[in-house]
Formats: structure tokens, sequence, C-alpha cells
């Protein structure tokens, strides 16, 4: 039996993502992002929360490129501080 290829997209395909890390919970950035920039917004920034295992009591979301300053903005008028922001996750626990 011949082994499978993976599908995968080519690097230009994909999203080019910004990952950052709040201390706040899930539901309150949820929150602050719709209430800034609406649930068409929401859906256009993709907001994802992505792993909290390594930073305890943070949270790590990521959102796309583009929709950055947008997330950004929500946040602040929030009082929600953003710590630090990185194109990956390594970046982001250094």
């Amino acid at each position: 039996m011949a082994k499978r290829n993976k599908l995968s997209l080519k690097p230009s395909a994909r999203d080019k993502r910004r990952y950052f890390l709040v201390r706040a919970t899930n539901d309150k950035v949820e929150a602050a992002i719709l209430e800034y920039v609406g649930v068409l917004g929401f859906a256009e920034a993709a907001y994802m929360r992505v792993r909290t295992e390594d930073f305890p009591g943070k949270l790590v979301g990521s959102c796309l490129v583009k929709s950055l300053e947008n997330v950004r903005a929500a946040l602040a008028l929030a009082g929600i501080g953003i710590e630090k922001v990185s194109g990956t996750l390594k970046g982001l626990a250094k």
C-alpha cells in the first residue's frame, strides 16, 4: 500500500496570522471584539483562542494580520492590555 500524502496549502494560500498574549478570559476578549467591530468584523478578523497550557493565567489568541489593529483597538477600549504580539507561537513564548 502506498503512503498517502497529506493535503496541505501552499504558503502563499495560508492565512497570515498574528498571535497575541493577554491577561483576560476568552469570553471577555470575544465580547470586546464583537462590541467594537461587530459580527462582520469579528468574522473578518477570524479570531481564535489558541492555547493556554504554556502561559498560566494568560490567554493566547490569534487573528488575521489585516485585522490586528482593529483587535488591538477593541481590546484597548475594553481595558484589556495586550502584553505581546508575534508572528509565531515560538516567538510569543520568548
